[in-house]
């Protein structure tokens, strides 16, 4: 089952992407563990005030109409 979502989760993040990838910045997958979904902001949407209101209000509302067990996503910022 856990395989099985977090497949789903990929396939949304890659129809997320260009969108991201069109204003200079990517997304990637990094894990879902606890019904949370750990993704890394690149790019452009590093550091961009911006940037919360995109990953909750827009990456986290989309995954979690497709896959309801979601209960959030989570920035994991690069090192």
């Amino acid at each position: 089952m856990k395989k099985e979502t977090e497949e789903k989760i990929k396939l949304l993040i890659e129809k997320i992407r260009p969108y991201l990838i069109n204003d200079g910045g990517d997304l990637k997958f990094v894990k879902y563990e606890e019904n949370i979904v750990y993704v890394q902001l690149t790019g452009a949407c590093e550091g961009c005030p911006m940037m919360d209101i995109t990953l909750k209000d827009g990456i986290e509302e989309i995954l979690k109409n497709e896959i309801p067990e979601i209960k959030e996503v989570q920035n994991i910022p690069e090192n």
